[in-house]
């Protein structure tokens, strides 16, 4: 008969490919997205739109955007709004003029946007001896982004920007996310600044909040401001103020640590992936970013900066968008002991639980190979941070009062926190600008919804988590797809009866080794212990474990590694006798057709395999 053609979809936990009952504009190997109609084995693929060629640059993340709908194409409305917010006079006038401050901004050494810079001095005042003065500015997106106009409507429907190796859809047009928003040395910029009084012991006494006016001395990278600091050298370039300014900011800082080691805030220090590119868009290297102390310097202040304004709008009564992260629930924490078993580790349930009590696991498994799967059992069972004008503190930060203030580029929330600022300081600045909404403070939309707004920022934000993280599995199956064939030093993140998950070590991504490519023997799945065990119990597979692996498949497309153990034979053990009853546990779930549908406008997918048999 006449030959099929089928798509493949883009998500890696899709099982069937489809057949395609209209191609449209399409080739054979091109991403697409398509619509799905009929059920079960009778489905079939109308493709609607071509992305084009899924190994052209940007189409990894071209990928995530079209499964997610995240919106990455501006309105006319918005960038006429955005040049005409841009031009708004900046003058002293209203504000506080900080210019001759030598402030810093420290940053990742890929940043796409520059929200927050630093300054810190002792403090002369004798009655906080040993104690300091900082100000952490943060850039006034509410002067440029005013309540219930067009760039107001659109970042509250992106809710926040997302960041992909290959690009970032941002929340705001780059004329002002990368432009007058983006506070760079050497220019004159709107900020919100968060003045703090901190004392001998680490804590924040006092703060205010002021619309201002700076000049950065330096935009620095954190390696570049570990390595000044360590070697007492600055860089060339440097105005003679900046090396001095990042010794008051290390010096401030070591209190505020010893503050934050005192409050004892989770402490699970989980490796992130970076993904770097060459000039082609292809992929130079994947590594792990390290930590340094410079990082969790400014991760110190920002904090510092972001409970300030949650207690400022508190003291004045004001509607506060918080950050909010709940303690674990009891379900969870049982299933936690449950597996802390496993490890012949106790957990007693009756106890208050804070997270010093799992950092104290923590500490306990501290040079122990099986401290990874430990910490991500304790990830596991935290609950999910989300924003909502209903105070629950952060249980993570072992916090009462938090909010995020410090990212107004990137983040909607933000954005309220500054508006609330505005009106309950009255920091209104003068001037009537033309085309635009005229007040910077909450708009009706902000006041009337908050909750509304909260729940749908939430849900935007797990959106975008999800789409960068499959986005960089995408990644690392394209760097891993040249190596399909060898063997990998990889280690075990999931057990399930059907099989093992595992990573490769270093680099991350995540594949299946089927229970069927296991061995001849049968194997039994312990829900509690999360093991898959052989029938005579010469061999276990359990969360953590590291072990060699052959890379049978990695597909960029959809993300999906495959792995086997090296001395399988190929295609697996076929002599295996059946699985006897009473294996715990569920097996895996079955797709429906159109499970993973990316909404109405169908799904991504590329056309595949002309010709092949079903």
């Amino acid at each position: 008969g006449k030959p099929m053609t089928w798509l493949r979809p883009a998500d890696k936990r899709a099982r069937f490919d489809f057949a395609v009952s209209d191609m449209g504009d399409a080739q054979i190997g091109d991403l697409v997205r398509a619509e799905l109609s009929g059920r079960g084995p009778a489905t079939k693929a109308r493709v609607i739109d071509v992305i084009g060629d899924p190994f052209a640059p940007r189409s990894l993340s071209m990928i995530a955007i079209a499964r997610h709908e995240i919106p990455h194409v501006f309105h006319e409305e918005t960038l006429e709004e955005a040049e005409r917010a841009a031009k708004l006079p900046l003058t002293p006038d209203g504000r506080e003029d900080l210019r001759d401050l030598p402030i810093v901004a420290i940053d990742p050494i890929d940043a796409r946007d520059h929200d927050d810079a630093v300054w810190a001095i002792p403090d002369e005042d004798e009655k906080n001896k040993g104690g300091w003065k900082a100000i952490v500015a943060i850039a006034d997106v509410s002067y440029y982004v005013r309540a219930d106009g067009a760039l107001d409507r659109e970042a509250r429907r992106r809710g926040n920007s997302v960041y992909f190796p290959d690009q970032v859809v941002p929340m705001l047009p780059e004329t002002l996310s990368a432009g007058v928003c983006s506070l760079k040395a050497g220019e004159d910029r709107a900020a919100m600044a968060c003045h703090l009084t901190v004392d001998k012991h680490g804590r924040v006494t006092s703060w205010r909040f002021t619309r201002a006016l700076v000049r950065l001395r330096a935009n620095i990278a954190y390696e570049r401001a570990q390595a000044a600091y360590d070697a007492d050298l600055p860089d060339e370039g440097w105005d003679a103020d900046v090396l001095p300014t990042l010794k008051n900011l290390w010096g401030c800082w070591t209190l505020l640590a010893k503050a934050r080691a005192a409050r004892a805030p989770l402490d699970l220090d989980l490796p992130e992936r970076q993904v770097r590119l060459d000039e082609q868009g292809n992929i130079a290297e994947i590594r792990v970013r390290e930590r340094l102390d410079s990082m969790r310097l400014i991760e110190d202040y920002m904090i510092a900066a972001n409970v300030a304004a949650a207690k400022a709008l508190e003291a004045k009564k004001s509607p506060v968008m918080y950050r909010i992260h709940e303690p674990p629930s009891r379900e969870k924490l049982v299933s936690l002991k449950d597996y802390l078993e496993t490890f012949e580790q106790s957990f007693a349930l009756g106890q208050v639980i804070t997270p010093a009590v799992f950092n104290r696991l923590i500490d306990g498994f501290s040079g122990d190979d099986r401290l990874p799967q430990l910490m991500e059992a304790i990830l596991r069972s935290q609950t999910q941070a989300y924003y909502g004008p209903a105070n629950s503190g952060h249980f993570g930060l072992a916090l009462g009062s938090y909010a995020h203030f410090t990212s107004p580029i990137r983040r909607y929330a933000d954005l309220i926190v500054h508006r609330a600022l505005v009106d309950s300081y009255r920091l209104e600045v003068p001037g009537k600008p033309k085309g635009l909404p005229e007040r910077t403070g909450l708009g009706d939309a902000d006041r009337k919804g908050l909750s509304r707004i909260g729940e749908a920022i939430s849900a935007l934000e797990r959106r975008a988590m999800e789409a960068e993280r499959e986005t960089i599995d995408r990644y690392v199956a394209a760097y891993l797809a040249t190596k399909t064939g060898e063997i990998v030093p990889a280690r075990i993140t999931g057990v399930q009866p059907f099989g093992f998950f595992a990573t490769v070590d270093g680099l991350g991504g995540d594949g299946l080794v089927p229970v069927s490519t296991l061995g001849s023997e049968r194997f039994f799945y312990d829900e509690a212990a999360r093991t898959l065990d052989s029938e005579h119990g010469r061999v276990s597979y359990s969360i953590g474990q590291r072990l060699e692996l052959r890379l049978m498949e990695a597909n960029p497309i959809s993300g999906a590694l495959r792995f086997e153990l090296p001395d399988a034979p190929e295609g697996g053990f076929r002599n295996r006798p059946p699985r006897r009853d009473g294996l715990k546990g569920k097996g895996p779930k079955k797709d429906g057709a159109g499970k993973h549908m990316v909404g109405k406008r169908g799904r991504p997918g590329n056309i595949r395999h002309q010709g092949r048999k079903r």
